[in-house]
């Protein structure tokens, strides 16, 4: 029996409900399909607005990924527009510049900063992520810098 993973789940979610916060609205009544909007945003989760998408032939990226416990990533940037979708464990995320965070738990979403440096830490346990990219053709993803402290 197939069994969709986290990845497909948000591919699903995304596809028949666009990406609000906690809405639920009834796609068609007689095939009984609902879908919950699970993020709206056009701004990152500090408050900064979006700017317009990168130019190019777009490209969507989805993955799954799994940080360990007491991990802390490297300071890093995106440059473009994404989303993170918190499958399991704690995320601390913070701003390299102001030094303001957010602790996400399983279930929230998180609308992420565009080139602006930030990071994930875990606590003592392992943090697993579905993050969702809309880029163009051979964008990177982020880049990074080590940590330096």
């Amino acid at each position: 029996m197939f069994k969709p993973g986290p990845a497909c789940l948000l591919l699903a979610m995304i596809t028949l409900g666009g990406c609000v916060t906690a809405q639920t609205s009834d796609i068609s009544v007689a095939s009984g399909v609902q879908s919950t909007v699970l993020l709206k945003s056009s701004s990152s989760w500090d408050g900064m607005s979006y700017d317009a998408y990168p130019a190019g032939i777009p490209e969507l990226t989805v993955l799954n990924i799994k940080i360990p416990a007491n991990t802390a990533l490297n300071w890093h940037e995106h440059p473009m527009p994404n989303a993170a979708y918190v499958v399991s464990g704690h995320l601390k995320v913070e701003t390299r510049e102001s030094g303001q965070s957010i602790l996400l738990k399983p279930g929230d979403v998180l609308p992420e900063m565009v080139n602006r440096q930030h990071r994930g830490v875990t606590g003592n346990t392992a943090v697993e992520l579905v993050v969702f990219y809309a880029g163009t053709a051979g964008m990177p993803l982020s880049s990074s810098q080590p940590v330096k402290e």
